[in-house]
């Protein structure tokens, strides 16, 4: 696997791959109408445009990951940690989020998931977050923002 700066070419992919894999997400929350299965092709494209997406390729050159940032006033807003279901547990997020640091002079990170995320919130906590507030939803879930410093 190799992690690096995606193009404008790999955006329709990508965008594929975040809405596989965010269907967890949905079924864990009992909610289609999360952000990342509506997002538009237009809107990654905004989000390349103003910040980092990065892949994480096979040896093949399949995208089977992904994780976009953006900066604003030192601190560097984490988004859309994706992972293909086939290589979920096997470090490729992990990786993915020490990477997108390196691209970045930041001096404070930010992300957030739900709190129904169990698995999403260990790994956060493991490469470094803390959970700094938490935010509620029109559904049973909370969003939980964390951040690194």
């Amino acid at each position: 696997m190799k992690i690096i700066k995606a193009n404008v070419e790999d955006l329709p992919k990508i965008l594929d791959l975040q809405y596989l894999a965010f269907e967890s997400e949905a079924i864990l929350l009992n909610d289609y109408n999360i952000q990342p299965l509506k997002q538009t092709l237009d809107e990654v494209k905004e989000e390349f445009n103003s910040g980092i997406i990065l892949k994480a390729i096979d040896e093949n050159n399949n995208i089977i990951g992904s994780i976009r940032s953006s900066l604003k006033n030192k601190t560097l807003f984490v988004a859309k940690l994706i992972v293909h279901p086939k290589y979920q547990n096997k470090g490729i997020g992990r990786a993915l989020l020490y990477e997108i640091e390196k691209y970045s002079d930041f001096e404070r990170a930010e992300l957030y998931t739900s709190s129904k995320s169990a698995k999403n919130l260990n790994l956060y906590e493991q490469v470094g977050y803390r959970k700094f507030k938490e935010e509620g939803t029109a559904g049973d879930y909370k969003f939980v923002y964390m951040e690194k410093i």
